[in-house]
């Protein structure tokens, strides 16, 4: 046998073609083999950008007497979990059941037939050989007492996937869902609980939506805190723009360096919106900022946005983004470098390891030319250190998040090249990733993986489909969006309205993953959820709308009892709660794209807008909607009922102020 990785698309799995473990991707073949050898599978999950995954490879998988009992005794699977987010689900789900903990490195020993037996995450080398030892003593001697604890398990989590019981949410729950966040909020440092802390989007996103609706100041000032926290931390990159996937302390000024595309743009988005509310010049920065982060570092040659960065730079955590007040005098000169150094909080004891620190903006810079040529300098020293790998598969999900953030913050920043980096994305998506009809979940450069979409791929690509429409006119995003969300309704709909993460045509598991919770990106059912309700303002179709509502409140009874996990659904919600307010500007020239521009600067979390010529076709709002005097109109409509047209921006925007109570 050989290790057999060297022709995947996934960067993760290449990191270990040269491993002398004989792995093999997931597939029947693999278990096949297995059953006929008559030994467990090893199931070994994570991803490029993972620090511990990186560790657990350099102790164990290139050990040459690791990989000698792995071969002889174990059939040996990598996957990765951003290509295959359904076997994460399923595998972790007993990780978690059996350990009370998840994690990557995914540690799982499965029968021949998928069940686990055994599972746990991060193991050290000696650790792990052990193990190792005693799973192979235990399935040649024992064989049939672990199958038996294989299939207990299993049989255990089938029984505790129950469908969860649909809440149809009414306003005091989003209220109550404010009131629960504003227990948990760190008013000191922002955020919500202790260490690890990890950017809040979504949940952001309800807060400033609530807001919007309501005018309540508390759900407000939490997101304030939290935004400007962040901004200023040692999680977001001062030098290069972006955000890392997380802090280690509870202050966000250690992260763990990795850099996801997800993360980015949904923070993208929210820091746009935040920026609308009140033209905070601090969002403003980190939007423009993060933006051009995922232009110049996670834009692929095909157009498409790569997954992540990696945590690691030749095998040293954080190498490439940490300083020393010698390093900064050394570029900078001592005084602008001690200047920098108070500045950005970097001391000899240091914030990090080994007496370095990350870069924090824990004040503005009092001269702000001075700060913009010495984060140039910075920049380009930092650009000749080391530099972290890059996962550049392009996941259809991800890339989804980017178009809708792009797209929008585009249109409120008025920054076209932005939207059309969400053009290109589309189009690389629907060009590349769509196979037979359906969604892929990612490719790697100009080639489709195997892997079907998920819940989530549709449902994100949807809503940045329609998030382009509203930023371009263009009724081709508004069209293929209504098919991929009729394919998402068909091939992943519950009973009970909401959406199952696989596919009923999908490869079996020993589960079919569901899960309602917004985690570190939308869950597959708000995603489809939320775009349902947008794709039912847009078209005007009662029937869409009520397909959401349901998909929503499919994921309510979390959300009101753990806020924290239910961002997306809530802000989906909210958007319910407020809408739909649809508005219709035809026309052309200066005076449309003024109307045009209010409605983009609009915070309703109900609102949706097109603008285009009367009649055009292909777009229901503009049907029927002529010009006013031969002069550039916005019509206004709130649940499907228009206010007479408006001409003028102040018009407009008195006609948006209302709020919904």
């Amino acid at each position: 046998m050989s290790n057999r990785l060297a022709a995947a698309t996934s960067p993760y799995l290449l990191q270990h073609r040269d491993n002398p473990v004989d792995w093999q991707e997931w597939g029947e073949s693999a278990f096949a083999e297995a059953r006929e050898r008559n030994v467990p599978v090893l199931l070994s999950v994570g991803y490029a950008a993972c620090h511990w995954c990186h560790v657990m490879a350099h102790e164990s998988f290139e050990d040459e007497a690791v990989a000698q009992a792995l071969n002889e005794r174990f059939v040996s699977v990598k996957v990765d979990r951003e290509e295959r987010p359904d076997i994460d689900a399923v595998y972790m789900a007993a990780v978690t059941a059996t350990t009370g903990h998840g994690g990557w490195p995914m540690t799982c020993f499965l029968t021949p037939e998928g069940e686990p037996f055994f599972c746990g995450t991060y193991f050290p080398r000696d650790h792990f050989l052990q193990l190792v030892a005693a799973v192979d003593e235990a399935w040649r001697t024992r064989e049939e007492e672990v199958r038996a604890s294989g299939l207990h398990i299993t049989s255990a989590l089938r029984e505790g996937l129950a469908s969860p019981e649909p809440y149809a949410a009414g306003l005091a729950d989003l209220d109550r869902a404010v009131t629960l966040l504003s227990g948990q909020f760190d008013s000191g440092a922002g955020g919500f609980g202790g260490a690890p802390k990890f950017p809040p989007s979504m949940v952001l996103e309800f807060l400033l939506r609530h807001h919007g609706r309501t005018g309540d100041d508390v759900s407000l000032a939490m997101a304030d805190r939290t935004l400007e926290a962040m901004a200023r931390s040692g999680m977001y990159d001062q030098v290069g723009g972006g955000f890392a996937r997380y802090s280690v302390d509870a202050k966000w000024v250690v992260p763990h360096f990795e850099k996801m595309l997800y993360d980015n743009a949904l923070l993208l988005r929210v820091y746009a919106h935040w920026w609308r509310l009140g033209q905070n010049p601090l969002a403003e920065k980190v939007a423009r900022e993060t933006a051009e982060f995922l232009l110049t570092e996670l834009r692929t040659t095909d157009g498409g946005f790569a997954s992540s960065l990696d945590a690691d730079t030749q095998g040293v955590e954080g190498l490439t983004y940490v300083w020393t007040p010698a390093q900064l005098a050394e570029v900078l000169g001592e005084a602008d470098g001690a200047r920098a150094a108070d500045l950005f909080s970097v001391s000899e004891h240091g914030t990090f390891e080994h007496g370095t620190s990350t870069l924090q903006l824990l004040t503005d810079p009092d001269d702000r030319e001075w700060f913009r040529d010495v984060r140039t300098r910075l920049a380009q020293a930092r650009a000749k250190r080391p530099q972290p790998g890059r996962d550049d598969k392009v996941v259809t999900s991800w890339n989804g998040l980017a178009i809708t953030a792009l797209a929008e913050a585009g249109a409120i920043f008025e920054e076209p090249a932005w939207v059309a980096a969400a053009v290109a994305s589309a189009n690389l998506v629907l060009d590349l990733h769509v196979v037979d009809g359906g969604l892929r979940r990612a490719s790697r450069d100009g080639r489709a993986g195997a892997a079907a979409g998920v819940a989530d791929d549709y449902g994100n690509v949807a809503e940045g489909l329609l998030s382009l429409h509203q930023a371009t006119g263009e009724a081709r995003w508004l069209t293929v969006a209504g098919h991929l969300l009729r394919q998402a309704r068909d091939r992943f709909g519950a009973e009970d309205g909401g959406f199952h993460d696989t596919a009923a045509d999908a490869e079996q598991l020993f589960l079919r993953p569901r899960s309602g919770a917004d985690n570190a990106e939308p869950s597959g059912q708000s995603a489809i959820a939320v775009a349902l309700v947008t794709l039912g303002a847009l078209t005007g179709d009662p029937e869409a709308i009520e397909a959401g509502r349901r998909g929503i409140d499919a994921g309510m009874g979390l959300a009101r009892r753990e806020p924290r996990f239910g961002g997306w659904t809530l802000a989906g919600a909210e958007a319910l709660a407020a809408g739909p307010l649809q508005v219709a500007v035809v026309g052309s020239g200066p005076q449309a794209q003024a109307l045009a521009r209010t409605t983009h600067l609009a915070t309703s979390p109900g609102l949706v807008m097109v603008h285009g010529a009367p009649d055009s076709p292909g777009i229901p709002l503009l049907e029927g909607r002529p010009l006013v005097g031969g002069n550039p109109a916005a019509y206004v409509c709130r649940g499907f009922v228009c206010d007479r047209p408006v001409t003028t921006p102040g018009e407009l925007s008195a006609a948006l102020s209302a709020r919904t109570p």
